[in-house]
């Protein structure tokens, strides 16, 4: 799938996305996951802002990237509402430049499903994370269930021409693979949610 059909696919679906943002959609693995999250932050795929209303305004500036203007837009209200400091850049991370090493944390949710290489990806968030500095992944993958990881195989072609998300991606392997240092890993629903704690080398 060519970038610009997926960009029009998050397009026509930032308005669930922002219902779900609403609606605090995976809200106890969010504020799981980001509860110490501060510094100069890096949110890349940022979509309708789902993290924001989970950061410590008082100890984060965030720069939000993502290559979806409808996305950005909805992310920007949300920011507004709930008073972060926020840059938002409209661009794809697979493309992006950013200075290295200058950003104490990293959060991507459940964006790595749509990257053509998502250990490039990643790679691109070492580079732009200072040495040491903190990663942090929610996405969703293949289930540890072999009847549901057979099912999400079948569901993958109509997923990803839908919703341009792929379903059956092996998330442990894929950050394995790339810089990042794993810290601390948790699995839930089957093995399909993956909370992932990193740092960059």
């Amino acid at each position: 799938m060519n970038k610009n059909s997926l960009i029009r696919k998050f397009n026509k679906q930032a308005a669930r996305y922002e219902r779900n943002t609403r609606q605090r959609s995976l809200g106890e693995w969010r504020q799981r996951l980001l509860q110490d999250v501060e510094g100069h932050v890096l949110e890349v795929a940022v979509g309708a802002g789902a993290n924001f209303p989970f950061y410590n305004r008082s100890k984060v500036d965030v720069t939000a990237v993502d290559f979806s203007p409808e996305m950005l837009s909805r992310a920007r209200q949300m920011a507004s509402e709930l008073g972060i400091q926020v840059t938002f850049q409209e661009q794809d991370i697979e493309t992006l430049e950013l200075p290295e090493r200058s950003f104490d944390c990293v959060v991507s949710t459940l964006s790595l499903c749509g990257y053509k290489d998502p250990v490039k990806a990643l790679n691109q968030i070492n580079r732009w994370a200072k040495p040491g500095g903190r990663i942090y992944l929610l996405e969703h993958g293949m289930s540890t269930n072999r009847l549901l990881g057979y099912a999400q195989h079948l569901l993958n072609p109509a997923a990803r021409r839908i919703s341009g998300c792929h379903y059956n991606r092996d998330m442990i392997e894929i950050v394995d693979a790339s810089a990042l240092k794993v810290v601390k890993t948790e699995r839930y629903w089957n093995g399909i949610i993956h909370l992932i704690w990193a740092q960059a080398t």
